[in-house]
């Protein structure tokens, strides 16, 4: 969330920056909100004074005095409301606007605009439509997209055999090379959380729709879209001490997206799920260490992907492309021979302090101050198209897949046999 005031004196400055990423910033609506508490608030102040004058008047009030103090109290109430509806009307204002882009993100509105910043593991194997995951999971019987829809519908799928035990193998792995070797903090968070804390990280009320909701009576709970809700929302409300940050934390969870608005798209195998199950990072840090802390963490995912030996390359988003809290995003994208193609697998972002002040996340500084963090955040490495990109990268001429060497100690087996056999 942004300050109001610091939008209405950028002005066309802000305006612009907006521009790029297709948002119209309405300042006149804007400092209209704004100004509209401010009077409020002012007003709430003056009778608050009046009506502590009026109780020193004497020690016994005439009838009269107690009719002004009555009816100051009510004016007092009312002005309160008024603050208070003031104070909700601008919030709500400045909870629709995205966060500001940084000055050397690109132009452009699509993945076709961005820019590639290096490529990494071996060059991308020939186009080979039969090597496409569905069809190669299918055939060594470790994955049934069926059974799945007869559970829970379309967008749905489960791993049987040697593919769960693979996808549980992908996730030890990312979460012991990011605790023992990147030095995160390994947390186990909830699954469902509030709407406070769905619109602390941007994704309420911009993505009300491709949320999953809950209410159990009066108790409403969001299925969270990724473990960036709850890591980040984990400093919520706290100030921290500067010599303790950068704070780095890490969780496996499942995530739960309705996917509004793709109904279509990647319709075949698991790259678009409504349920799928991911392995988080999350970085908070003084502000000006934010640039700094991205290449880190971007560093971090792309070191999956290298260990994993998949052949993959790194992007800078362009304005357009931006999700609504990050100021600047890279994606790492696999290749997927199946669909001749690179596919976004991972998304590390800087949102600067755009999360921390909606979460009320501040850093103490040495002098006695408070500042707002910075908040980062990444995948590393979501398990369903980690598995995708293995079963088309390592597919080989006999119908089996190859593993890397790298999750040779936590599969316990190499390659995965057609029947789903393993060796």
């Amino acid at each position: 969330m942004h300050d109001a005031r610091e939008l209405i004196e950028a002005g066309d400055s802000a305006r612009h920056q907006l521009a790029r990423r297709r948002f119209r910033l309405d300042t006149d609506a804007l400092d209209t909100a704004r100004v509209r508490r401010a009077e409020a608030l002012h007003t709430v102040a003056d009778l608050r004074a009046r009506l502590k004058a009026a109780a020193r008047t004497r020690t016994a009030p005439t009838p009269a005095e107690r009719e002004h103090a009555r009816a100051l109290r009510e004016r007092v109430q009312q002005a309160q409301q008024a603050a208070h509806d003031a104070e909700r009307a601008l919030s709500a204002l400045l909870h629709t606007i995205p966060n500001l882009p940084a000055g050397e993100v690109p132009e452009g509105d699509s993945d076709q605009d961005a820019l590639e910043v290096r490529r990494g593991g071996p060059p991308p194997a020939p186009a080979a439509p039969e090597h496409h995951h569905a069809e190669v999971g299918e055939k060594l019987g470790i994955l049934d997209a069926a059974r799945a829809a007869r559970l829970s519908g379309a967008r749905f799928s489960a791993a049987r055999g040697a593919g769960a035990r693979l996808e549980r193998a992908l996730a030890d792995f990312f979460l012991d090379l990011h605790t023992r070797e990147h030095g995160y903090t390994e947390y186990a968070v909830p699954y469902l959380v509030n709407r406070a804390t769905m619109t602390a990280t941007g994704q309420l009320p911009k993505f009300a729709e491709d949320l999953f909701a809950t209410r159990v009576g009066e108790r409403e709970l969001f299925l969270i879209p990724t473990a960036e809700v709850p890591l980040t929302n984990l400093a919520a409300g706290e100030v921290l001490d500067a010599g303790e940050l950068p704070l780095a934390f890490t969780a496996r969870t499942p995530c739960f997206r309705a996917e509004a608005g793709s109904y279509g798209r990647d319709t075949r195998g698991i790259l678009r799920l409504h349920q799928f199950e991911k392995v988080e990072l999350v970085r908070i840090c003084a502000a000006e260490q934010a640039p700094e802390q991205l290449q880190l963490m971007l560093g971090h995912a792309e070191e999956c992907l290298r260990r994993l030996e998949l052949s993959h390359r790194t992007v800078l988003l362009p304005a357009g492309d931006l999700g609504f809290a990050a100021r600047m995003t890279y994606d790492i994208e696999v290749w997927l021979p199946g669909s001749n193609a690179f596919r976004e697998i991972s998304s590390v972002s800087d949102c600067g302090t755009f999360q921390a002040r909606r979460a009320g996340i501040r850093v103490r500084t040495p002098g006695g101050g408070r500042t707002y963090a910075a908040t980062l955040n990444g995948s590393a490495l979501p398990i369903g198209r980690t598995l995708a990109a293995l079963l088309e990268q390592g597919h080989q001429s006999d119908g089996s897949v190859l593993l890397p060497k790298a999750l040779h100690p936590y599969t316990g087996f190499t390659r995965i046999l057609p029947g789903g056999t393993t060796a």
